[in-house]
């Protein structure tokens, strides 16, 4: 391949799109130095702001996804997305790709329509165990579809479909390690002899997850629970009062995953594509607590194909007063922690990114 490739990527909307986007580009920039790159988000997601930050340059596109209900924002879809396919347009004849790349989100849509119809080769990477109506409709005329789970064939053409996972942070493939630990025990200032548990729910947080911990802090004091408990950016203000209380520590946002991830025993947390294929590497035992609000019920799909295979716990969002039951007896059964790390470790993709660049090297 030569070296003045020129890579075009659009994804975004949540951190789910946008790292596994972020890591595709790291990975090809590695293998071709020289190598241009440019992203396409949508205005005001946090996509224009996480990419600068990953060094790369983005521009963005006027539209949002379709409510389920009537709103103004489905009134103005029709003009949104035509004016995303007139300035996604723009973008590529500018830009000349040699290929687009579509992680998912709102502007990977107009950005591979057009592409499409140049003639330009395009990949999809599909994160969930079930896909959007976007990745649906893209994939009729998508070279490759790089998907995380089995099944796929569902919804997108067989002879498409490549099973390469989604791309990690490579820091997770050392949680296990001595060194790595203490570094985390040190980091977070719990004790090795005490179990830790850690509460994900996403960056912005996750409403639900945040008032279950609040009304079981009781029992984690009575298990002499250490807590690592990320609320997220929404809800810092209404929970951080909990700093006070003795092993409870309540966090933003956490800058070290692998530290976190490392630090942890248990782990409590929404079932986002890219935290279920993370948590797969980590092998941690795992109790998934799915949202209910997010499109196609994925998340609760997502956390199915893990629970199925006996490799984590599903705890639907309606069925959280059986909590408390749940959560002693799997603290009291070491025998039932083993084999759910066991077998969520079976089903880590390690190799996700590389397997994706082999299949973009392919394709230019």
């Amino acid at each position: 391949m030569r070296q003045s490739i020129k890579i075009l990527i659009s994804g975004g909307g949540t951190g789910g799109h946008i790292y596994p986007a972020i890591a595709i580009a790291n990975e090809i920039q590695f293998r071709y130095p020289d190598a241009q790159f440019l992203f396409v988000g949508a205005k005001d997601k946090m996509e224009m702001e996480k990419i600068p930050e990953a060094g790369y340059e983005i521009k963005g596109l006027w539209i949002s996804g379709i409510q389920r209900k009537l709103t103004l924002k489905n009134v103005l879809f029709p003009i949104k997305l035509i004016h995303s396919l007139v300035k996604a347009n723009s973008i590529i004849n500018k830009f000349k790709p040699d290929i687009v790349i579509g992680t998912g989100g709102f502007a990977s849509g107009p950005t591979l329509m057009r592409a499409n119809s140049k003639g330009i080769p395009t990949l999809i990477q599909e994160q969930n165990s079930y896909p959007g109506i976007t990745n649906k409709y893209l994939s009729k005329k998508a070279e490759k579809i790089c998907v995380a789970y089995d099944g796929l064939e569902r919804f997108f053409p067989a002879e498409k479909i490549v099973k390469t996972g989604n791309p990690v942070r490579q820091d997770l493939l050392k949680v296990y390690k001595k060194k790595k630990i203490k570094e985390a025990n040190d980091f977070f200032d719990v004790k090795k002899k005490k179990t830790t548990v850690l509460v994900l729910g996403g960056s912005l947080g996750a409403r639900r997850i945040n008032q279950l911990i609040e009304e079981n802090l009781p029992l984690f004091k009575e298990q002499k629970i250490q807590l690592i408990w990320q609320c997220g950016k929404l809800y810092f203000e209404e929970y951080k009062k909990h700093n006070e209380v003795k092993n409870v520590q309540v966090h933003q946002f956490l800058n070290r995953m692998d530290l976190a991830y490392a630090a942890a025993d248990i782990i409590i947390s929404r079932a986002g594509a890219s935290s279920v294929s993370e948590l797969c590497i980590v092998g941690k035992p795992t109790i998934f607590i799915p949202s209910p609000n997010v499109a196609e019920d994925h998340q609760t799909k997502n956390a199915r194909s893990i629970s199925d295979k006996h490799a984590a716990i599903l705890l639907k969002q309606n069925e959280l007063d059986t909590f408390p039951l749940v959560f002693e007896t799997l603290l009291k059964d070491e025998g039932k922690q083993e084999s759910l790390s066991l077998n969520i470790k079976e089903l880590a993709l390690p190799g996700a990114t590389d397997s994706i660049v082999n299949e973009i090297e392919k394709l230019l």
